[in-house]
């Protein structure tokens, strides 16, 4: 058990929903700078932000004070992504390893384009479907570069170091051999899973080929020494939210009672917030009814007059 936890708050699928990180002794933290990187040598924590076979595009929320994970947004509408022939939404466990960060300030290179401003993510490959916000261990055994609208977005790939076939896996050579046509349908998926809202395809570095645990392990370790720059404010964070329980050289650090009033006063603002949303759409119908049945009166009128006139 990784003591770790996580509260829902509000309804899923709505603009509204949080998943909220808390610690052993049930206090909020964030997933982005509280968890540490390491769950021990060699093995890393991984924030489970999207569970495989759903298509809710999920993620931690960087800019949000504790970050905590909620629904990507786009032109005001939640975001979904598409069931790509032949696969039913996300085909791993997706998410994040915690204390690292992508900088966009950094060209990276390998690939000649700046981070993409987020924590490194992650595909667990393992035999079980995670839930939202569970914290898992995880074995990395390789890493693929790819390019988004011009940003280095790392993809690692894990397994759960849980699984029952994890002592099988050890490199990124062991899932050619063990899961033949996996890794192919990886890549596949990441060039096209934008496609259907009118993106271009996206690239890969290296010819689209996956590099392995050892490499992976230091752009890892890259994007870590990125994360420490960032929450000590050695760097600009683009708007990021730093806000920890944890890291003591942070200028960003709180105690625990903050985060807690962070939280519910976040929750409270989020609850009026759908309260207002509410009431604007109800009032904008009954306004909508209330002109419909205006109209159908002036029709109504408008047919006994003609009517009255042509029987004279």
């Amino acid at each position: 058990m990784s003591g770790f936890s996580s509260e829902e708050r509000a309804a899923p699928f709505t603009l509204e929903y949080r998943v909220f990180l808390k610690n052993e002794k049930g206090q909020y933290i964030s997933p982005f700078h509280d968890i540490p990187i390491y769950a021990e040598k060699d093995v890393f924590h991984m924030v489970v932000e999207v569970p495989r076979w759903s298509n809710a595009k999920m993620e931690i929320a960087t800019k949000d004070p504790l970050n905590p994970i909620k629904q990507d947004v786009k032109k005001g509408k939640l975001r979904y992504v598409a069931n790509l022939f032949p696969y039913k939404g996300y085909i791993w466990n997706y998410g994040a390893i915690p204390q690292t960060w992508e900088d966009p300030g950094h060209s990276d290179k390998h690939t000649g384009c700046c981070g993409d401003n987020d924590p490194i993510d992650v595909c667990e490959i393992g035999s079980k479907v995670c839930t939202r916000g569970e914290i898992i261990r995880v074995k990395v055994l390789g890493i693929l570069a790819m390019i988004d609208e011009g940003e280095t977005d790392w993809k690692v790939i894990a397994i759960n170091v849980d699984d029952p076939d994890a002592a099988n896996y050890n490199d990124i050579s062991d899932v050619e051999r063990l899961k033949p046509g996996y890794l192919e349908a990886t890549v596949d998926w990441f060039r096209r899973y934008k496609v259907p809202d009118g993106k271009p395809e996206n690239e890969f570095a290296f010819n689209a080929e996956f590099k392995d645990r050892y490499f992976a392990i230091d752009i890892i370790k890259s994007t870590h020494d990125y994360w420490k720059a960032l929450v000590t404010k050695k760097t600009d964070g683009k708007g990021i939210s730093c806000m920890n329980t944890t890291v003591s050289e942070s200028p960003f650090k709180c105690d625990p009672d903050a985060a807690k009033a962070i939280v519910d006063a976040k929750s409270s603002f989020l609850l009026s917030l759908s309260l207002s949303l509410s009431l604007s759409l109800s009032l904008s119908l009954s306004v909508s009814l209330s002109v419909c049945l205006s109209v159908c009166l002036d029709l109504t009128h408008s047919f006994n007059f003609y009517g009255h006139q042509k029987c004279m």
